[in-house]
């Protein structure tokens, strides 16, 4: 008996020494099947069995087996592994651009949290993740000026937009500008990310302050961007915006990354793709988790209620946002930075102050979220302003996700389980 393998005749009594052998009875167990159907698919070829010398028995190759089993289980249970996988299962796309684990967060293998207090810029971390390499100096991109007037988008806007929303505003009408956004080749698709990032970053106040938005463009780097668009009077507000915003940068397969990476497969332009991000980043458990830490902390008011808010939250069976996350049981590496940099700029902030005392009210470690507002309280942001920090970071992320997806190919077509609703 023999099958066809990569255009040549194999025999069922064919294998390589360095492949490993097996027992029927292991055989049989590995596959979950009765023995006399494990010699069904050696008569049928899909499994190699090799004579045991000086016996009666034979003995299986295993990756033959295995491959089978793999076969198998993607028939039988592919729907279940791969609706587990999209809640928080395993790993569903192969990507070289950040790395959660054990150690912590790592962007192309470099420490985010070692990148982000060395003082890198987002504009070396955004090259970073776009290439693979690590410049050796931060490098300086453009400015740019307004390629409307700010006032036209202000006027559009009720002057208490969120940041964010202001942005999702923004994006499209860039993109209608830009003709030639098309199947842009890589090299101009990373000039066009540069330019839209310093864009984001000082189109922030649009809706409340529109006179800023052609200063904040002329900045030296995207931190200082958002610093001159929120008129903040700390001097180092670009250095800790800076080292925020590189921690916010990537965070593998977040809502947000992911809806980008699907959108970028479809072959929409970078524009859409952002847009894309951005709705998916609005949302309340994604980056409106920071939007609810505000609310947290507004409710709370006082230091001395923190524990009473926190108790009856609980006691009602309402989350605690700011606090915990999935892929950190032992805490999120990205907070302590930011939190020291708000302890450090304005201890006796209110919110800060606040912040504290929630965190010794004996919760799991805290998220980012919370860092970020109380970063943004800290510096005197407006409300909205730690949302924003995230958006404005990740977007370096997105474009870098993007960016291989369009190397990868291939379209992100999910299948449902069409089940029946209930009557």
């Amino acid at each position: 008996m023999s099958r066809r393998k990569g255009g040549r005749s194999q025999s069922r009594f064919d294998h390589r020494p360095e492949e490993e052998l097996v027992t029927a009875v292991e055989a049989a167990a590995l596959l979950g099947v009765k023995r006399a159907t494990l010699y069904t698919y050696v008569s049928r070829g899909l499994v190699r069995c090799v004579p045991e010398p000086g016996t009666k028995e034979n003995r299986y190759v295993r990756s033959d087996l295995e491959r089978l089993k793999t076969r198998h289980d993607a028939r039988a249970g592919h729907a279940a592994v791969a609706s587990g996988a999209l809640r928080w299962g395993e790993p569903v796309i192969d990507s070289s651009v950040s790395q959660v684990g054990a150690e912590g967060l790592a962007y192309r293998g470099h420490s985010a949290v070692a990148l982000a207090m060395e003082g890198r810029s987002l504009e070396a971390v955004a090259e970073l993740l776009w290439t693979g390499r690590l410049p050796e100096q931060d490098p300086r991109w453009a400015s740019e000026e307004p390629p409307f007037p700010p006032s036209e988008l202000a006027r559009l806007l009720p002057r208490d937009t969120p940041p964010v929303a202001a942005l999702s505003a923004l994006v499209p009408l860039l993109a209608a500008r830009d003709a030639v956004r098309f199947a842009a080749p890589p090299e101009q698709e990373k000039a066009r990310a540069r330019r839209l990032l310093r864009q984001l970053a000082a189109w922030v106040c649009v809706a409340h302050a529109p006179g800023r938005v052609a200063r904040a463009l002329r900045a030296g780097t995207v931190a200082e961007s958002l610093a001159l668009a929120w008129d903040t009077k700390v001097k180092r507000a670009p250095e800790l915006l800076n080292r925020a915003l590189v921690l916010c940068a990537d965070h593998e397969l977040n809502v947000s990354t992911f809806t980008a990476r699907v959108t970028a497969s479809s072959g929409a332009d970078l524009y859409a793709c952002l847009c894309a991000a951005l709705g998916a980043l609005s949302g309340p458990r994604h980056g409106g988790a920071c939007d609810r830490v505000e609310a947290l902390l507004t409710e709370v008011g006082k230091p001395e209620r923190a524990a009473a808010v926190v108790y009856e939250r609980l006691r009602r069976g309402e989350a605690v946002p700011g606090f915990g996350h999935q892929l950190y049981p032992e805490g999120d590496p990205r907070s302590p930075p930011i939190i020291e940099a708000a302890r450090e700029v304005r201890p006796e902030s209110p919110r800060v102050k606040v912040a504290r005392a929630v965190q010794e009210a004996g919760h799991p470690s805290p998220s980012v979220d919370l860092g970020l507002v109380m970063l943004a309280d800290a510096l005197g942001l407006p409300t909205g302003a730690a949302a924003t920090i995230f958006a404005v970071g990740r977007a370096a992320g997105w474009v870098a996700h993007i960016l291989e997806q369009r190397e990868q190919g291939h379209l992100l077509r999910p299948r449902a389980r069409y089940v029946q609703s209930p009557r």
